[in-house]
């Protein structure tokens, strides 16, 4: 009988403890192959649609930050673009802003989806990652509600193996699934831990420290990327002019005009992305419209143009002009 009048006192001195212990803080990124589930993670985690989710590697262009509030820790989530083989400025530049963050987060998160087996790309992306060794890294295989428990074992072998192939240990290796918000809460238990002790760095109730307008911009380039992605991967870039509440509204009935520029390369673009009769500008408006409104929590009145900045991608005034 002695040993069970003894189970509440561990419940509370473990409550005590958890009390004691010092509040972490820090950033974590993940990277991956395009399709690894990265975005969809990130959401999982803080819980709102905050990192564009496309099939389509480097769309998401800007440090878009998903914040994890706890009890206990912050997590504060930094999204590279993808790391990948330049072939223009805008790709080396990006490859730079890559590297330079992985060196200054707190943990690195490795995506490998669990239904496709490991490539080429992967093992490149984990290389990178050896060379940086003071950083914890944590292997995360993605989209478990996909394949059956052997498949999920063998690549959860596989991804142990690459680690000790290239001379370094997985923290954790941790199965998940974002879509079924599985194992989700546990990923962020396995990082906090290795967060730095810290008070919060941003206040409570902030999801992303970028700012609206970049987030606002993001999610207009999201919407036109959609349907013509073969066509334009990269050669959209989106500039959002100005973003005021319109004047003389009651209230109770705010209204925000946003004027923002969408950008191609080229003239033969333009209709692409226009469509006939202008449907397809239409319905890139209505779409970035309702996602804009619900990150802003208002209601919007979007005005958007397509504008022609030629090749872009290759002009360092350019690039800095829209903003990377």
């Amino acid at each position: 009988m002695g040993g069970m009048s003894a189970r509440p006192n561990t419940e509370a001195a473990a409550r005590q403890a958890e009390n004691t212990a010092p509040h972490r803080a820090g950033f974590a990124c993940f990277v991956g192959r395009p399709n690894a589930g990265k975005s969809t993670l990130t959401n999982a985690l803080v819980g709102s649609k905050v990192a564009i989710t496309s099939n389509r590697p480097q769309t998401t262009r800007h440090t878009v930050r998903g914040i994890v509030h706890r009890s206990d820790a912050q997590l504060i989530l930094v999204d590279t673009p993808g790391l990948h083989k330049p072939r223009t400025l805008l790709g080396e530049r990006l490859n730079d802003v890559v590297r330079t963050t992985w060196a200054e987060v707190d943990v690195i998160g490795f995506c490998l989806p669990a239904d496709q087996k490991l490539g080429p790309g992967d093992k490149f992306i984990v290389k990178e990652l050896a060379g940086i060794k003071k950083t914890p890294k944590i292997a995360i295989i993605t989209k478990t509600d996909l394949v059956d428990s052997k498949t999920l074992a063998e690549q959860l072998l596989a991804v142990s193996r690459l680690g000790e192939e290239l001379g370094f240990e997985w923290r954790e290796i941790v199965p998940v699934s974002a879509v079924q918000d599985r194992q989700v809460d546990l990923l962020a238990d396995l990082i906090a831990p290795l967060l730095p002790e810290s008070p919060p760095l941003y206040p409570e109730g902030d999801l992303t420290d970028e700012p609206e307008l970049v987030m606002v911009a993001e999610l207009i380039r999201e919407a036109a990327l959609e349907g013509v992605r073969d066509e334009l991967p990269h050669s959209i870039a989106v500039v959002v002019e100005e973003m005021l509440p319109r004047e003389d509204r009651p209230a109770d009935k705010p209204l925000l005009d946003i004027h923002a520029n969408v950008y191609i390369e080229r003239p033969s673009q333009k209709g692409i992305i226009i469509g006939p009769k202008g449907k397809r500008l239409k319905d890139v408006g209505t779409k970035s419209r309702k996602h804009i409104e619900a990150l802003l929590g208002t209601p919007v009145f979007l005005d958007l143009h397509v504008k022609v900045a030629k090749d872009w991608q290759r002009d360092p005034k350019q690039l800095r002009k829209l903003g990377f």
